[in-house]
């Protein structure tokens, strides 16, 4: 998945859901994205004629849900139908592995009041103030008082629920139907590298797909970006890798960064974007030590101009993201790609890796925009942790 990085514009839209259990769902209505502004966004979620999979709210008549207000007593989190939920997962890209499983669960999620509570608050949480970013995230702590019989899904069935508003934001502002799937395709990304980690079904990184799910992050081609502030507030964009998507080529890179310059101008156009950071161990130098000039990733390091450094060793950065797990003895990694080998040997002359701090202005990658120097003007404004805020996976393209 991801081997990148961490991240609050003004109150962004809020999706509204009606709320009857057999009520249609709305549809949202898509203003253009040229005028687009966060009040425009608000009043652009009124509820019309239509369905979506999922409902969450408050059950009154002719009502919306509005995603600022609490969940009271009466509030209902309302997973799709059993019949309907294999098709959704396969629209999210979960592993075909876990599909009967969450089909099977459902009613362990459904069957019990307490659970069903744990969930809707969990939904609440995640959807309140929807498209702002760096909101707080208690998803993966939350989790643990799920029944121990759902394992690892309980967050899975999370971001189900949430499913809704975050279409439902996406069409608010215009989002392309082919970016919004990919975006949130990401959640059966970290689905399969829980299954290769650990050899059973779950999530891999809840918090990671928090962004996601709540419109701060959106897949343009081969790369990530996620709207972000730095610590004196100023607009930034945060670039993550994912895995399973190919090389890290310069021709995907250009591609990605073209999109993102014309998207988050039509999509988000009161926001300004100058500015794109990356905070990976993709970025350490020491990578240069081991790779030749042509390799995908020192190319990519050369798109960058340096913020700051780490003093603090990362080493279990390069191990998951290379190899798939951060606890791999050292001694047993494998050396069969040059990444490999440069990640491996490395360590196993008693190097240390780092997580490396770049940037470069989003409209023409040269030596130009904020300084970054210092240490306090890169690092990312953010109340999540920072292991929610990088996608785990492999990462062994040169």
């Amino acid at each position: 998945m991801v081997a990148t990085t961490q991240s609050t514009p003004q109150a962004a839209a809020q999706p509204g859901r009606p709320t009857s259990a057999n009520a249609a769902i709305p549809k949202i209505a898509q203003p253009s994205p040229h005028t687009l502004s966060h009040n425009r966004a608000r009043s652009a979620l009124r509820a019309v004629d239509g369905s979506l999979p999922v409902r969450i709210g408050i059950t009154t008549p002719d009502s919306t849900y509005s995603s600022t207000k609490p969940f009271t007593k009466g509030d209902r989190a309302v997973l799709p139908d059993a019949d309907d939920l294999p098709e959704l997962l396969l629209d999210l890209s979960v592993p075909h592995d876990d599909i009967n499983e969450l089909v099977a669960l459902r009613r362990t999620v459904t069957g019990d009041p307490g659970t069903v509570r744990l969930l809707a608050e969990c939904v609440d949480e995640l959807v309140r103030d929807m498209g702002e970013p760096g909101g707080p995230s208690s998803l993966a702590e939350r989790a643990a008082e799920a029944p121990v019989g759902l394992g690892g899904y309980f967050t899975a069935y999370v971001f189900l629920a949430a499913l809704p508003h975050a279409r439902a934001y996406h069409r608010a502002r215009g989002i392309p139907a082919d970016v919004s799937r990919r975006t949130l395709a990401d959640l059966g990304r970290n689905m399969a590298v829980h299954r290769r980690r650990h050899g059973r079904g779950g999530v891999q990184a809840p918090r990671w797909l928090v962004h996601h799910f709540r419109g701060e992050l959106y897949q343009l081609g081969r790369l990530q970006f996620e709207r972000a502030r730095r610590r004196e507030r100023t607009a930034c964009l945060y670039l993550h890798i994912p895995d399973f998507h190919g090389p890290l080529t310069p021709g995907a890179c250009d591609r990605s960064l073209t999109l993102a310059r014309r998207f988050f101008a039509r999509h988000f156009p009161e926001e300004r974007y100058e500015t794109v950071e990356c905070h990976s161990w993709l970025l350490d130098p020491q990578l240069r030590r081991y790779l030749p000039p042509h390799a995908n990733i020192v190319r990519f390091q050369e798109r960058f101009r340096v913020g700051h450094e780490d003093t603090e060793p990362a080493d279990s950065e390069p191990v998951q993201f290379v190899f798939g797990h951060p606890e791999l003895a050292v001694a047993d990694l494998p050396r069969r790609t040059s990444v490999e080998r440069a990640v491996g040997d490395h360590l196993r002359a008693g190097g240390h890796w780092y997580v490396g701090h770049g940037w470069f202005p989003l409209g023409v990658e040269s030596a130009h925009g904020p300084d970054c120097a210092e240490a306090s003007d890169c690092a990312p404004v953010r109340s999540r942790s920072a292991e929610g805020s990088r996608s785990p996976g492999n990462y062994s393209n040169e």
